[in-house]
Order: C-alpha cells, then sequence, then structure tokens
C-alpha cells in the first residue's frame, strides 16, 4: 500500500495501448481495483473516447524512448500492463518490419526503461491466437511447440524472451498472458481483426457479412471484461511465468455468426470469401494455469457476451 493525496492506492501503473479495445478496458479494471492509472497511447488504432477520465493521458508512441522516459520520469510506474502493439495477423504479413519495429523494438524501449526507472512488474499481452501455429492437440496449453504462422505471433513471442532475460539479469518482474480471440464493447468494426465487431456493426446496418473460407475454423472467444481482470489479477501474481487465457472450448466461426444473428434479429446469409493466408485454422487454449495461480476463469459466457456487445453497437 501506498499513500496518493488522502487516499490509500495500491500501485501506480502504466497502461500501454490504454486508448485501445483491450487496453482501455484494462484500465478501467485498474482504476477499479484502486490502482493509479496512467495511459500511454500513440491513437493510430486507438480512441479519445475510450480513455478513463481518471487516468493520466500521455500520447506518445513506444518507438520514441526519449518521449516514454518522459513518461516514466514523471508518473514513475511500479507497475505496467503492455498491451501496446500492431496486432493484424494480415497486416503482419505485408508490413513484417513494422511489426518488428513497434512491437519488438517498441517492447524493448519499455524493459530498459523500466529497468533504469525502477519499475518492478510488467504484465505483457501475448498471444494464444498466434504463437503456437497450427495446434498439435487442443486445447493448446502452455508446453506446446511454438510454432507461428505470421509476424504478429514472432514478434509477440520474441518480447516473452526479453522478459524471462531482464528478470534474470535485472531483477524485472513479469507475468505473460497469451490472449485468446477477445471481443466486447469498444472493439473497431471497420478494421480487419475482430469478427464479432465487424458483423455486429454489419447486421445492425442490414449488410451481408463476409466469411473467409468455410466459417469452420474455430477459435477460443472471451468477453474483453474476463481479459481485463486477468491482467490486474497478475499485477500481483503469477511471477516469471506464462499463462493462457481462455474457455478452453473452440468456437466455429459459423456459430458465432449464427448467435449474431439472433441477438441482432438480422435475417440474411452471410457471403463466403477465399479463407485468408497466414491464419490458423482451428485454435482454443487450456487455462488451467491461470485458475490454478492467479485464481482466473473466465465468467461471462458467449452468449451473454455477445448480447452485451450487440447492445453497446446498438447504442454508438
Amino acid at each position: 500500500m501506498a499513500w496518493h493525496g488522502e487516499r490509500v492506492y495500491e500501485m501506480r501503473v502504466l497502461v500501454t495501448g490504454g486508448a485501445g479495445f483491450i487496453g482501455s478496458h484494462v484500465a478501467d479494471a485498474c482504476l477499479g481495483a484502486g490502482h493509479v492509472v496512467a495511459v500511454v497511447d500513440d491513437l493510430s488504432s486507438g480512441k479519445t473516447a475510450n480513455l478513463n477520465s481518471a487516468a493520466e493521458f500521455h500520447q506518445v508512441d513506444i518507438r520514441d524512448e526519449a518521449a516514454l522516459d518522459r513518461v516514466f520520469a514523471d508518473f514513475q510506474p511500479e507497475a505496467i500492463c503492455h498491451l501496446a502493439a500492431k496486432a493484424n495477423v494480415r497486416e503482419s504479413m505485408a508490413k513484417p518490419v513494422l511489426y518488428a519495429e513497434v512491437n519488438i523494438i517498441g517492447s524493448l524501449n519499455l524493459l530498459e526503461l523500466a529497468r533504469r526507472r525502477g519499475t518492478r512488474k510488467i504484465v505483457y499481452a501475448s498471444t494464444g491466437g498466434a504463437v503456437y501455429g497450427e495446434p498439435e492437440y487442443l486445447p493448446v496449453d502452455e508446453k506446446h511447440p511454438i510454432n507461428p504462422l505470421d509476424p504478429y505471433g514472432a514478434s509477440k513471442h520474441h518480447v516473452e524472451h526479453y522478459l524471462s532475460l531482464y528478470q534474470i539479469n535485472h531483477g524485472l518482474d513479469y507475468t505473460v498472458l497469451r490472449f485468446p480471440n477477445v471481443y466486447g464493447p469498444r472493439q473497431d468494426p471497420y478494421g480487419e481483426a475482430g469478427v464479432v465487431a465487424i458483423w455486429t456493426n454489419q447486421m445492425l446496418a442490414g449488410k451481408t457479412p463476409q466469411i473467409n473460407g468455410t466459417g469452420e475454423q474455430a477459435r477460443d472467444f472471451c468477453y474483453v471484461g474476463d481479459i481485463a481482470r486477468a491482467n490486474v489479477l497478475a499485477l500481483e501474481a503469477g511471477s516469471g511465468a506464462i499463462y493462457n487465457l481462455g474457455t478452453g472450448v473452440g468456437t466455429s466461426i459459423n456459430e458465432v455468426y449464427a448467435l449474431l444473428k439472433e441477438a441482432t434479429g438480422f435475417q440474411g446469409d452471410g457471403v463466403h470469401a477465399p479463407a485468408k493466408q497466414g491464419e490458423v485454422f482451428k485454435v482454443y487454449l487450456d487455462a488451467s494455469a491461470a485458475a490454478r495461480d492467479l485464481g482466473w476463469r473466465p465468467e461471462v459466457s458467449l452468449a451473454e457476451g455477445l448480447r452485451r456487445t450487440v447492445d453497446y453497437f446498438r447504442e454508438v
């Protein structure tokens, strides 16, 4: 515990990517847990509308070490929830250098500043959907071989190794959370990523959604509020460990389509298009280690989470 003004708080937490879809929910959850929060985001995909007014905001690109250092000097974070990243599988195939610059070099800037400025813990958002590649068995646990099929997955995994090195050599504590397919309010409905947001927006507008491939691709869909809660738990637990997050259940794209039709009242059928290069066909994650060590389990069912998402998009 420490004092800030007239109230007790738990930690000073810097949330990178905190104006983005998942990062803004993480910032909200940290504030809800009593932490003092600062957000770093370059607003390349994040939105000021997602920012919590109780958090400090710094518009900074994590590749800009000098600007980032000024944030560290001013805020003096005790912990970091690191979610800032380029995160589109298909874009990474076309722009692998950009993904290395932002996801690897940008993360190294954070690690170096954390080391120099005395930050004690980093919670790192990795990806369970992209680091493992095409699964050899399901559900995938943390011991599964790492065989990413795209530069996005490769860039996210590289940083996991650097985190281990910084703990061994500099005593910087960390927890890695490998995310499943995350959906919910604030997800961008206009990008290529986030099929739930894209389809919800199209269905509510009466437009015909596109289904890539057969639609039998399976993913582990997890509500964003559950993912945010895991980040808060990891601030104090899971030292030096890697955890999958997810439901342990694979849901096909066709099943999601059917559930969203029901939730939105949409009457049409989707149009099938060719499958996308670099995408895993089926992946879902064993999160039993997170349950054991972090006390984390998903609480929001897919049907309920989709209902909340549709309600959100009806209002915006």
